[in-house]
C-alpha cells in the first residue's frame, strides 16, 4: 500500500472540503470546482498540480466536446423536432397509461443517446404533464420513469453524457485508447432495455402517484384556505383609486393595519401594512377580470377582489379597507384564468442552472418587474404559501405562479425558470389534433446532428472536431444566432468538467489513488475480479447520487484503474464500469440534474427516489458488470 505522505493528505483534505460543498450546496458545484482548481495550483508544491496544468482541463477534448454538443442539442430543440415527437407519441398511445409510459420512456431513452438530455426532459416535462392532464393521468406516474430513461439512454454513445466523454479522455490518457462513438452502444443497448423493462413493470407499480390526476393547480398546491374573494363596499377606501396606487404604496399604515383619515375622514395613506402577507391577485367586474399587478384599471365599488393570504391576515385586510368576505365555494384555477391574453396560472421549476437559484423572491421582484405573482412555493413534501418575499429559492422548487403569456414567455427565455405545466399554449391541449410544425430548417439541425455522429463514429475526425464542425454548420445555416449558441452552453457543466480535472491529476501525481487502490486491493484479495468490479459499481453509484457524477468519475477513475493493476487483471473494464455507474444516480433527487427538474412538479418525496431507483441500481449492477466482463475480458 503507497505511503501517507504529506502531500496525499493535502489532496484528501482538498476531496473532503469538494465533497462536504458538494453535498451541502453551500454554494453552486461548478464554483466549488474551481475553488478546487485555484487550491490544486496554489498548493502546487504539495499537489504537484502546477497553475497552467491546472487550467489544462479548459482544452480537454471532453470538455471542448460537451460544449459542442451542447449548441447542436439546441438547434434540433429549437426547431421543434421534440415537441414533433411528443405529439406523435400523443397520437400513437390514444391516452393509455402503460402505453404512454412506455413511448415517453422509449422516446426520451433513444434521444438521449445523441441529444444533451437536460433538454430534452425541459421539454418533454410540459408535453408530459400536459398529456397527464388531458388524458386523467397523474404526473407522477410519468415524470420519474422520464428521468430515469433520459439518464439511461446517456449510456448508448460517446455523446450521450459529459461522464462518458469523460471516462473517453481517461481511457486516453491511462490506455492511449480513446473510445469511439459507438465503443460502449452494445452494452449501453443492454442497459436502456433492461432500464425500460423495468420501468414499465415493477418501476410502474413503485412509482407513487403524489399528484392526483387531473388535479387543478389550486388543488395541487393545497391553496383551498390561502385565497379568498372580497368584495368593495360603497365606503372602502380603495374606490377609485388604481391597485398599485392603492396598496403597492411604500408608505406603512399605522395602528396595524388601519387607514389614515384626515379631519374630514378623506383617506390619506392606502398602503397595507408591511407584515401583512396579502398579495391581490385580479379584479373581477360584470364577468370580466383584469390581473391585478399588470392593469391600471379604477376599482369601484361592488367589484370582487380575489387575494393570496391566510385567513387572518385576510380579516386584517378586509377590515383595513372596508371589504366584505365572499362566502362561496373554493377559489379555483378557473377562476384565475381567463384565458392567455389576461392572467393564468402556471407551474414551474426553478433549473439546476436557473439564473434565480439562490435568490429570494423579494429580490427577483416579480411582481413589480413582471407583472407576475408567486402564489405558492412547493419544496419536496413542503408546500411554502406564506411570508414568501422570504424564500430563498433552490434548484428543483416548485412555484405557483399567476402571470401573463408575455411575462412567462420571457422568464423561461431569460433562464428565471423553466415552465412545466402551462401556459395554455405550452401544453398538449384537450382539443388538439394536429402535430406542431416543424420549423423550414429542421432537416438542416437533423442532417448536422446526423452528419457529426457518423462522422465522428467512422473515426474519420476526432469527436471534439467533428462537434465544433457541427456547430458551424448549425450558425452558418442560421439554424442558430451565434448569440442562442453562446446561451445554450450549460457553462456551470463547463466549468464544473474543467475545474475537476485536475483533481484527477493531483490524485495520481500524489499517490493517492494509489493509496485508495491499495484499499480495494485488500478486497480484491477476498473477493474474484467480477465481484469486485460490482462492487466499485455499487460504490460509484452510491456516491453519484450523492455528489455529481462528474465528480464520481474524477474521484474514482484513477482509483479502479490503480486497482486493476495491482491486481493484474484489465484495467479498461474497471474504467468502463466506473462510467456505467456514474448514469445509475436513481436514489435521491440531487445526483443528477434531470432528477433534479422532476422533483417538484412530480410532488415526490425525497425517499421515492430510493423505493424506485434502488432496485434498478441493484438489478443494473448485475446486469452492467456481466455485460461489461464479457465484452472486455478481465
Amino acid at each position: 500500500m503507497a505511503a501517507l505522505s504529506v502531500d496525499v493528505l493535502v489532496v484528501f483534505a482538498l476531496v473532503l472540503a469538494a465533497l462536504a460543498l458538494f453535498v451541502s450546496e453551500v454554494v453552486p458545484p461548478d464554483v466549488t470546482a474551481i475553488g478546487v482548481l485555484v487550491s490544486l495550483a496554489v498548493l502546487a508544491p504539495f499537489t504537484g498540480v502546477s497553475a497552467s496544468k491546472a487550467i489544462e482541463g479548459f482544452a480537454s477534448p471532453a470538455v471542448v466536446t460537451i460544449m459542442a454538443m451542447y449548441i447542436l442539442s439546441a438547434g434540433i430543440e429549437e426547431t421543434g423536432i421534440v415537441e414533433r415527437l411528443g405529439s406523435i407519441m400523443a397520437d400513437v398511445t390514444g391516452g393509455d397509461e402503460g402505453l404512454l409510459t412506455g413511448a415517453t420512456v422509449a422516446t426520451t431513452g433513444i434521444s438521449a443517446g445523441f441529444v444533451n438530455n437536460t433538454p430534452i426532459v425541459a421539454v418533454f416535462i410540459p408535453l408530459v404533464t400536459g398529456l397527464s392532464e388531458r388524458y386523467g393521468i397523474s404526473p407522477s406516474k410519468l415524470l420519474m420513469p422520464l428521468s430515469f430513461a433520459a439518464m439511461l439512454g446517456g449510456t448508448l454513445t460517446l455523446v450521450g453524457t459529459s461522464t462518458n466523454l469523460l471516462a473517453s479522455e481517461y481511457a486516453r490518457e491511462f490506455f492511449d485508447e480513446p473510445l469511439g462513438m459507438f465503443t460502449v452502444t452494445p452494452v449501453g443497448a443492454l442497459v436502456l432495455v433492461v432500464g425500460v423493462v423495468y420501468l414499465l413493470t415493477v418501476g410502474r407499480r413503485l412509482v407513487p402517484e403524489r399528484i392526483p390526476a387531473a388535479a387543478d393547480f389550486t388543488q395541487e398546491f393545497d391553496m383551498d384556505r390561502h385565497l379568498s374573494q372580497l368584495v368593495v363596499r360603497d365606503d372602502s377606501a380603495l374606490v377609485g383609486r388604481t391597485v398599485s396606487e392603492a396598496l403597492d404604496d411604500d408608505r406603512a399604515v399605522p395602528d396595524g393595519g388601519v387607514v389614515q383619515t384626515d379631519a374630514e375622514g378623506t383617506p390619506e395613506t392606502l398602503s397595507v401594512v408591511d407584515d401583512l402577507d396579502v398579495d391581490v391577485l385580479q379584479v373581477d367586474r360584470n364577468g370580466e377580470s383584469f390581473l391585478a399587478p399588470a392593469s391600471d384599471v379604477t376599482i369601484l365599488a361592488g367589484d370582487v377582489l380575489t387575494v393570496r393570504g391566510n385567513p387572518q391576515a385576510v380579516n386584517r385586510f378586509a377590515e383595513a379597507f372596508r371589504l366584505r368576505q365572499l362566502t362561496r365555494e373554493t377559489v379555483t384555477e378557473d377562476d384565475l384564468s381567463d384565458g392567455p391574453g389576461d392572467g393564468f396560472l402556471v407551474e414551474a421549476v426553478i433549473p439546476p442552472d436557473g439564473s434565480s437559484a439562490g435568490r429570494s423572491l423579494a429580490d427577483l421582484r416579480l411582481r413589480e418587474r413582471f407583472d407576475t405573482t408567486v402564489l405558492s412555493v412547493r419544496r419536496g413534501r413542503a408546500i411554502l404559501r406564506e411570508e414568501l418575499d422570504a424564500v430563498e429559492l433552490s434548484p428543483g422548487d416548485t412555484l405557483l405562479l399567476q402571470t401573463t403569456t408575455e411575462s412567462i414567455r420571457y422568464l423561461q427565455e431569460a433562464g428565471y425558470l423553466l415552465v412545466t405545466e402551462g401556459p395554455p399554449e405550452a401544453a398538449v391541449s384537450s382539443d388538439a389534433t394536429e402535430t406542431p410544425p416543424l420549423d423550414p430548417k429542421a432537416p438542416i439541425a437533423l442532417a448536422t446532428l446526423l452528419g457529426v455522429v457518423t462522422v465522428a463514429g467512422l473515426e474519420l475526425v476526432p469527436i471534439y472536431i467533428a462537434a465544433l464542425g457541427g456547430v458551424v454548420a448549425m450558425v452558418a445555416s442560421g439554424v442558430l444566432s451565434a448569440n442562442r449558441a453562446y446561451d445554450a452552453v450549460g457553462w456551470n457543466v463547463v466549468f464544473l468538467l474543467a475545474g475537476l480535472l485536475p483533481l484527477g491529476v493531483a490524485m495520481q501525481a500524489t499517490g493517492g489513488a494509489a493509496l485508495l487502490g491499495g484499499l480495494l486491493v485488500g478486497l480484491g484479495d477476498v473477493l474474484p475480479p467480477i465481484a469486485l468490479l460490482a462492487a466499485v459499481y455499487l460504490l460509484t453509484g452510491l456516491l453519484s447520487s450523492v455528489i455529481t457524477p462528474v465528480a464520481t468519475v474524477v474521484l474514482l477513475t484513477p482509483v479502479a484503474v490503480d486497482t486493476a493493476s495491482r491486481l493484474d487483471v484489465a484495467g479498461m473494464p474497471f474504467l468502463l464500469i466506473v462510467m456505467f455507474a456514474a448514469s445509475t444516480a436513481f436514489i435521491t433527487p440531487i445526483g443528477y440534474q434531470t432528477n433534479l427538474m422532476v422533483y417538484g412538479p412530480g410532488g415526490y418525496r425525497f425517499t421515492d427516489f430510493l423505493r424506485v431507483g434502488l432496485p434498478l441500481q441493484l438489478i443494473l449492477m448485475v446486469v452492467t458488470t456481466l455485460a461489461v466482463a464479457v465484452t472486455w475480458p478481465l
